[in-house]
């Protein structure tokens, strides 16, 4: 007959009842930990939510830094739930055999927030001005010519900002309008012939940004 003595059993079943403890410590523990961060993201949320809101930004748009444009912008509170929005790129870049994208463009909008201004979602109405000097560049259409002149139109946008902490965001918008373009036509290479001048009316988007930016008082 074999068997284990009673005290070797109730010692392994006080030895598993520990592990049992243990575990349950440091799941509760390892929770503790996850959501204390998030606890505290709250707060801060909130202190932000019933605090003054902020009245100025300064940002920067992702997407035209992908272009390898730069930029950078500046908002301003008008009212507790009206802003100015003012942006402004630039792109000096000439390529090889006379590729040119050259622009510099600025753009105001003002804005309405349905909640606090610098918070979640606004609807915009937008202007803008750009000068361009663009050509070569084929995969835009517009191989073989070289384009000089400006632009301008108007639109209305929408958009949403997402807090991070209490002065940082990330603001996401899209705007749809009007553009008219008066331009002057040249062959490509340097100091080319010139092919006339024209127009072009454009109804579409008008604005989209991935921004990234800063509140202050």
């Amino acid at each position: 007959m074999t068997g284990h003595p009673a005290g070797v059993r109730k010692a392994r079943l006080c030895k598993f009842e520990a592990m049992k403890a243990n575990c349950l410590y440091g799941v509760i523990g390892t929770l503790c930990l996850v959501l204390l961060p998030l606890k505290t993201v709250s707060a801060e949320e909130r202190a932000a939510e019933t605090g003054p809101a902020p009245r100025f930004a300064v940002k920067t748009n992702a997407l035209y830094w992908a272009a390898a444009s730069f930029n950078a912008g500046f908002e301003a509170g008008l009212a507790p739930k009206i802003t100015l929005d003012v942006s402004a790129a630039y792109n000096p870049w000439v390529l090889s055999e006379n590729r040119k994208f050259k622009f510099w463009l600025a753009q105001a909008e003002g804005r309405y927030w349905f909640g606090r201004r610098f918070r979640g979602h606004f609807v915009g109405v937008h202007a803008l001005y750009a000068d361009f000097n663009v050509g070569g560049i084929r995969f835009l259409g517009l191989g073989g010519r070289r384009y000089e002149g400006d632009l301008y139109g108007a639109g209305v946008s929408y958009g949403y900002r997402w807090a991070i902490g209490k002065r940082w965001g990330v603001e996401a918008t899209a705007g749809l309008g009007y553009l008219r373009s008066d331009y002057d036509r040249y062959e490509q290479k340097r100091c080319g012939a010139s092919l006339g001048s024209g127009h072009r009316n454009y109804f579409g988007p008008t604005r989209i940004g991935v921004s990234f930016s800063f509140t202050f008082d």
